[in-house]
């Protein structure tokens, strides 16, 4: 009951890998779009806050499905990288990559817009009116107050990625030692005479990994914070 198969391992090492890669690619794009978001008032605004948020109450599939239109082989964007750099997403697990960070963006994106929001506006002015460029003031004053909301949205864009299920089964497959992931193996074991044991192992795997990531998460955030108050 509790002996993982080889197959059982491959699926969450490469959840972990894709989970990782979605959550670090996404940072740099989540922070910048949530700057752009809080801190500017342009025509479209609310446009692009819907595009971010989309994905949150699109059916996964549907968000599939737009990525193979897009990314697959025959696909503008799939056609250009394969061409002319030769990279290929659809059915290879750095799609699974770019489905997770896609599913799991707003949920990064909100959280650093709350720590945002909450930042005082008077430091990073006291900072300007000696002299600081904008770019040392968002390195040296405000990055380091919206340091917690960027851990809790990466922690939650992690675990969201852990989940993925339908996005990533559309875009990617099923593919055994390429793109099957936790949830797909998982579903793979429901839809086979004497898989639920394996479906429950890594059921609770997940539950393990997802919880664990979340509880360092808050612990790390609640340390931040204390050391900004003292």
């Amino acid at each position: 009951m509790f002996t993982l198969t080889p197959e059982e391992l491959d699926a969450i090492k490469l959840s972990l890998r894709v989970s990782t890669l979605a959550m670090a690619a996404s940072l740099p794009f989540g922070i910048a779009i949530a700057m752009v978001l809080t801190r500017t008032r342009f025509y479209g605004r609310m446009l692009l806050n819907a595009l971010v948020l989309l994905p949150l109450v699109l059916p996964p599939v549907v968000t599939g499905y737009v990525l193979l239109l897009l990314f697959g082989r025959q696909g503008p964007i799939g056609r250009f990288l394969d061409e002319q750099f030769g990279i290929v997403l659809a059915f290879r697990w750095t799609g699974a990559a770019l489905a997770c960070a896609i599913m799991g963006f707003p949920l990064l994106v909100r959280a650093i817009q709350l720590s945002l929001e909450a930042v005082d506006r008077r430091l990073e002015q006291a900072a300007s009116t000696l002299g600081a460029n904008p770019l040392y003031v968002f390195s040296t004053v405000t990055l380091p107050l919206i340091l917690p909301g960027i851990i809790a949205g990466g922690i939650l864009c992690f675990a969201r990625a852990m989940g993925e299920f339908g996005a990533t089964i559309t875009f990617v497959s099923n593919i055994p030692g390429e793109t099957q992931t936790l949830p797909t193996l998982i579903y793979t074991f429901t839809q086979v005479p004497g898989g639920e044991p394996g479906a429950l192992r890594l059921t609770l795997i997940s539950v393990v990994i997802s919880l664990g990531a979340i509880l360092a998460s808050e612990a790390f955030v609640a340390r931040v914070q204390r050391r900004n108050r003292g």
